[in-house]
């Protein structure tokens, strides 16, 4: 007689709240990151450059916006969460 063992998987969300915005700490972190990470021409300038703020810079984004408007230095930017996605560009 065969002996079959039943594993039951279950989730169950282990907060009620998420506050963050796709894994990012808010809008605007996330709406930056995912230009830099989607456009192909962003991408390899950003690979070029060894910080967000470097980033800015070198694209001479001080004054603009994506596409979707957000300010490419946005006060409500997490500047550490961006300078840890350029680092693993």
């Amino acid at each position: 007689m065969e002996n079959k063992a039943t594993m039951t998987n279950s989730t169950f969300q282990t907060t009620i709240e998420d506050t963050t915005y796709n894994g990012w700490e808010n809008y605007e972190t996330w709406n930056v990151a995912l230009w830099i990470d989607n456009d192909e021409y962003l991408y390899k300038c950003a690979r070029k450059c060894y910080s967000y703020k470097h980033f800015v810079d070198y694209m001479m984004f001080n004054d603009g916006t994506t596409p979707d408007g957000v300010k490419w230095d946005d006060i409500n930017l997490n500047l550490v969460e961006l300078d840890e996605m350029m680092e693993e560009l």
